[in-house]
C-alpha cells in the first residue's frame, strides 16, 4: 500500500508545484504587461514623449514643458487606468468565486447599477459636480449591496437567490435611472449620460489616491481573504468542517467585492464588463487548474489600459472607455450562454 501511495503523493506535490510555478510565471508577466502600458499611455498622445523621459518626468525631472504633459495630462489617467483596472479585476473574480458563476460580476448584480442611479440623481436632481458626484456614486453602491444581500437573506444567501436578487435590483435601477435622464434638462442628461458611460478620463488625483489606498489595505489583508475563498469553493459543509464560518466568511468577501468595485465606478463611472472578463481570462492565461486572485486584478488592470488606449488614439477623435470594453464585453456573454446552453443539452 504504502509503494503505491508514495508515488502519487510525489505526484501531487509535483504537479502542485508546477501550479505554483506557472502562477508565479504568470503573474510577473501580467505585472511587466501593466508597467509597460502605464509608460506606452505617459507616451503616446498629441505630442510623443520618449520612454525614458516619460518616466523621470512623471517624478518631476525634466524639461518643463514635458513635465507638464505627463504630470498635469497623463499621470493621473495613466494611474487610474492601472489601479482602478486592479479593483474592477479583484472585485469580479471575488463575485464570481464565491458566486459560483462567471456572469455573477457587478455589472449584473446591482453594484455599479446603483452607483451609477446615485450619480444621476446626484447630477439631474441636485447639479453636484466633482468629488462630491463621486461620493454619492460610491454611497449608491455601497447602500446596493447591502440591499441586495439583505434582500437575498434567507437564514443565509444562497448564490442562486443572490444572483437573481442582483439582476432584479440591477434592472429596477438602471429604469431609475434612464427616467432620470429622460426627465432632465439637455445639459445634466448629456452629464448624465457621460458619466454614465465611464471614462479613465474622469478621474482626479484624490481619487486615484483612494483607490489605491484600499488596493493596499486589500493586499495586508489578501492572505486571509485567499483562505476563506478557499474554503468557501469547497462547499459550506467541508468549510466548516476546516473551522470556517461560512456564513461570515461570504459576507467579508462580497462586502470587500462591492466596495471595490463602488470605490472603483466612483473614480472613473462604471465601466462596463472589465470586472466580469479579468477572472476567466486570467484563468485561461493560468490553465484550468489554477486560480489567482492577484493575476485577476492584474488582468483587470491589462483590459482597462489597454481600453483607454484604444478609446483615446484608436480613432481619429477619442471616445470613452467604457464604450471600448462594452464592444468586448457584449460577445463574452454571448459566448458564455452559448457554452452553458451546449453544456446543458450535451451537445
Amino acid at each position: 500500500m504504502t509503494a503505491v501511495v508514495a508515488p502519487v503523493a510525489t505526484a501531487a506535490r509535483r504537479y502542485r508545484a508546477g501550479a505554483r510555478r506557472r502562477v508565479g510565471v504568470v503573474v510577473a508577466a501580467l505585472g511587466v504587461a501593466v508597467a509597460v502600458l502605464f509608460v506606452a499611455s505617459l507616451v503616446v498622445g498629441s505630442v510623443v514623449v520618449p520612454p525614458v523621459e516619460a518616466v523621470l518626468a512623471s517624478f518631476g525631472v525634466g524639461e518643463d514643458a514635458t513635465v507638464f504633459v505627463v504630470r498635469e495630462l497623463r499621470l493621473t489617467r495613466a494611474g487610474a487606468a492601472a489601479l482602478v483596472g486592479i479593483a474592477l479585476g479583484v472585485s469580479g473574480t471575488l463575485f464570481q468565486r464565491v458566486l459560483g458563476n462567471p456572469l455573477a460580476s457587478p455589472d449584473f448584480l446591482g453594484v455599479a447599477a446603483g452607483a451609477g442611479t446615485a450619480a444621476a440623481a446626484a447630477l439631474v436632481l441636485g447639479g453636484v459636480a466633482g468629488f462630491t458626484l463621486s461620493g454619492y456614486a460610491l454611497l449608491g453602491g455601497l447602500a446596493t449591496a447591502a440591499g441586495v444581500y439583505l434582500l437575498a437573506w434567507r437564514r443565509g444567501v444562497s448564490e442562486y437567490r443572490f444572483i437573481l436578487v442582483g439582476i432584479g435590483v440591477a434592472a429596477f435601477a438602471s429604469s431609475v435611472t434612464s427616467y432620470l435622464v429622460a426627465r432632465a434638462e439637455f445639459t445634466d442628461a448629456r452629464a448624465a449620460l457621460s458619466w454614465l458611460v465611464g471614462s479613465v478620463g474622469m478621474a482626479t488625483p484624490g481619487l486615484v489616491t483612494v483607490v489605491a489606498v484600499l488596493l493596499a489595505a486589500v493586499a495586508l489583508a489578501g492572505p486571509g481573504l485567499a483562505r476563506m475563498l478557499r474554503a468557501l469553493e469547497l462547499g459550506d459543509e467541508p468549510a466548516r468542517m476546516l473551522g470556517a464560518r461560512a456564513e461570515r466568511d461570504r459576507f467579508v468577501l462580497l462586502g470587500v467585492a462591492a466596495v471595490l468595485v463602488s470605490v472603483a465606478t466612483a473614480a472613473v463611472g462604471p465601466v462596463a464588463f472589465v470586472a466580469m472578463l479579468a477572472g476567466p481570462i486570467a484563468t485561461i492565461v493560468l490553465g484550468p487548474a489554477s486560480r489567482s486572485i492577484v493575476a485577476a486584478g492584474l488582468m483587470g488592470a491589462v483590459i482597462l489600459q489597454v481600453a483607454d488606449l484604444v478609446a483615446q488614439h484608436a480613432l481619429a477623435w477619442p471616445i470613452s472607455t467604457g464604450v471600448v470594453t462594452g464592444i468586448f464585453g457584449a460577445p463574452y456573454i454571448a459566448w458564455v450562454l452559448i457554452s452553458a446552453a451546449r453544456e446543458s443539452s450535451g451537445t
